[in-house]
């Protein structure tokens, strides 16, 4: 049995896809019969330009072998993202041009690394099984300027008809993806592996009494400054309004960052600190001294329907949670996550309101992690892919 994993992120890169398939390689090698092996075919770390880290081209522990494809230089821009993923996209094929495969799996959050496994598939004659964490096509149109995602639309249509019809079967990380696919895609099995919390997540501790003395309670913010997440269009007004009780963190880089800075001089705001990226290990520790840990999504339709992967590992941590957010993500935290505060995105007044009105200090969330374990979901996850590349073998 042979499975090609492609991911254009992977660890030790900084990001949920990276987390996500690296997971996934652990469940699978623990399912797959002795006789198995697993080619993953990603790049070298290039999640943020801020964060470099050079790592082996090649790497093959066991059943495993892992091939990084270098990228040329880029930031979070459209053009640089475009030029980086061609790069990918050409390496790929050229590497598995004359392999056979039983299965690709393919995941994908801007729908190009799912048509690259649609293209490799459909040439090698292998099941394609579609792990999908966006809907690029359902995003696009809020994201870019209307001239463009006018004229790119038709095109991206096209891809995604192409890809998703090739599919054997197709993975959504958010339930509230199920109407869209289902609609258009309505003959296809679809699984609902969502992401999760990872082992590093389970076993920390607060700070407690090492946690360092602050005239005011620490609001964290970690990840992507992207226009998907708005930062510029709250954090300004919130942080003003809430100067007298609390201080912002923002941790991370992207295509807004001049934006966010931008904004939060124009608003005269000193109660905020930009930092660069980090590796996880001292994440967990910024996690750990924080008294509120902050997530958002910039106001647009496409966002009801996603469930950010930070929040799994903001709830893990037992902090109180504030999060921006509305349609399917803000369900499942009303739901799920107990000690957290919800408002509708880029509702400056709401916020405020729920930023103030949470209780703080830990919040027991025991059954929450329990449900939510990484390992658990893609043990699941590992069974399903396993059983269609023996189908695979079957045919």
């Amino acid at each position: 049995m042979k499975i090609l994993i492609l991911s254009f992120y992977f660890t030790p890169d900084l990001s949920a896809g990276s987390f996500r398939t690296a997971a996934l390689v652990d469940a699978l090698v623990k399912v797959l019969p002795s006789d198995a092996t697993i080619e993953v075919l990603t790049t070298q770390p290039n999640r943020y330009a801020s964060f470099n880290q050079t790592v082996p081209a090649e790497e093959v522990h066991g059943k495993v072998s892992v091939r990084r494809i270098p990228l040329p230089s880029h930031k979070s821009g459209m053009v640089d993202q475009a030029k980086a993923f061609f790069a990918y996209f050409k390496a790929v094929r050229a590497i598995v041009r004359g392999q056979g495969y039983d299965v690709v799996y393919a995941t994908s959050s801007r729908l190009f690394t799912a048509f690259l496994g649609a293209t490799i598939a459909r040439r090698t004659r292998s099941m394609l099984y579609l792990d999908i964490r966006d809907i690029f096509v359902d995003t696009i149109k809020d994201v870019l300027p209307g001239r463009i995602s006018s004229f790119g639309l038709p095109v991206f249509r096209l891809i995604e008809r192409f890809t998703f019809n090739r599919a054997d079967r197709i993975n959504l990380v958010s339930a509230g993806f199920l109407p869209y696919f289902r609609e258009r895609f309505p003959d296809k099995p679809y699984d609902c592996f969502t992401n999760g919390i990872d082992d590093a997540f389970l076993h920390t501790t607060p700070a407690g009494d090492a946690q360092p003395a602050r005239r005011r309670r620490q609001v964290l913010y970690a990840g992507n400054i992207g226009e998907g997440q708005g930062l510029h269009r709250i954090l300004p007004g919130l942080a003003k309004r809430c100067a007298d009780q609390f201080e912002f963190l923002v941790v991370g880089d992207g295509g807004r960052r001049a934006a966010l800075e931008a904004a939060l001089a124009e608003s005269g705001v000193d109660n905020v600190t930009i930092s660069a990226p980090v590796s996880r290990a001292q994440l967990i520790d910024l996690y750990e001294s924080a008294d509120v840990l902050f997530l958002h999504l910039n106001a647009y339709e496409a966002f009801l329907k996603v469930l950010p992967s930070k929040v799994f590992e903001y709830a893990a941590l037992g902090k109180p949670v504030l999060a921006g957010v509305d349609g399917y993500a803000r369900e499942f935290i009303e739901t799920e996550v107990n000690g957290a505060a919800v408002f509708p995105p880029c509702d400056v007044d709401a916020a405020e309101i729920a930023l103030r009105g949470l209780s703080p200090g830990q919040v027991d969330r025991r059954l929450f992690t329990e449900k939510f374990k990484r390992a658990n979901i893609m043990e699941d996850f590992a069974h399903v892919l396993k059983q269609v590349a023996m189908r695979q073998g079957d045919v």
